[in-house]
């Protein structure tokens, strides 16, 4: 057994935990007695949202039980993970989660849950690529062009974020950290005065949605200079990759979404919600629709999963501490 089999092994061994004697977990055989709920702990019309609402009739059909979306809002996800974290470890209660997940960990000083002992990963779902974006007045047209002229103006220009803690603050914050360049970081409270400032030039630069962006990249209202990822995005494939232009630290930055169970949740439950997961995403009508809200379809096992989400929780925490982002 190589080393990396070996890894993987360990990660699916901490993931799949039997139930402790104080906890009685549904057989998976029983599974679904009651209606299900899909947490998803964001507002409505997020990605997470978006995927939940998509899928819930779909695995309600294929369950013959009622699937609910429950939006549960609130410190960057916690919230609505916490109340998953807590839930019976039967099926019924699932988190529909984004990879905030791995970053809240090293951002909050103190957290309601363990994100690793408190859940047990069932399956990645989909993933939507970050694009770079400047003002159409940033005399730049690629990222080497960019980074030189933020090198001849420290501290001048100003990047915007929905959020801070957000994946696009960190995403810029590890870019300023393979770059050098020292921009001044300009949060908002949402995505939407983020990219309207952009627009407008109050800020100069920010990370969104390829799709989000898509529209006023054609209007001419901002400009694309790469993309996040291993490959070009389908929905802008004339704009460059990181890694294409120089830049390797960019793969994976993308916004990945999965669901999870509550922790000590029974291995042949989670692989019964695998293989339910899995096949109603890669349905040809679900894709299409995902699709459609920029959205891509990406799946795998619960082993797969875990290992993403060890990877990610390792790498945010350095480029959260580097950073110094704090929030109560």
């Amino acid at each position: 057994m190589n080393t990396s089999t070996r890894l993987l092994a360990a990660v699916a061994t901490a993931v799949f935990s039997w139930v402790s004697p104080t906890v009685q977990a549904q057989p998976a055989g029983t599974f679904p007695s009651k209606p299900v709920t899909l947490v998803v702990p964001f507002t409505s019309s997020s990605g997470s949202d978006i995927i939940a609402r998509i899928v819930a009739p779909k695995l309600a059909a294929r369950w013959g039980q009622p699937v609910v979306v429950d939006n549960r809002p609130g410190a960057s996800g916690n919230l609505g993970a916490q109340q998953v974290a807590t839930a019976a470890p039967d099926g019924h209660t699932l988190l529909m989660a984004i990879n905030t997940f791995t970053m809240t960990p090293s951002i909050y000083k103190k957290m309601p849950f363990d994100p690793v002992a408190d859940f047990a990963p069932v399956a990645l779902l989909a993933e939507a690529s970050f694009v770079f974006a400047v003002n159409p007045g940033v005399p730049a047209s690629d990222m080497k062009s960019l980074v030189a002229y933020a090198r001849q103006n420290p501290g001048k220009l100003n990047y915007a974020t929905p959020g801070n803690g957000t994946p696009q603050h960190l995403a810029m914050e590890l870019l300023k950290s393979k770059t050098g360049i020292d921009v001044v970081h300009v949060p908002y409270k949402g995505i939407a005065g983020a990219i309207t400032d952009l627009m407008g030039g109050q800020v100069q630069m920010m990370f969104a949605s390829v799709h989000s962006m898509r529209p006023h990249a054609q209007a001419g209202k901002v400009r694309l200079l790469a993309v996040t990822g291993q490959a070009r995005s389908t929905f802008a494939p004339d704009v460059p990759t990181f890694k294409e232009q120089g830049i390797d630290v960019m793969d994976g930055v993308d916004a990945w979404f999965a669901v999870l169970a509550p922790g000590r949740t029974p291995p042949e439950l989670v692989a019964r919600l695998n293989r339910d997961f899995v096949a109603v995403l890669n349905s040809n009508e679900v894709m299409e629709s995902l699709g459609k809200q920029g959205l891509v379809v990406r799946t795998g096992s619960p082993v797969e999963l875990a290992a993403l989400v060890k990877r990610d929780m390792g790498r945010w925490k350095k480029v959260v501490t580097d950073a110094r982002i704090t929030l109560d």
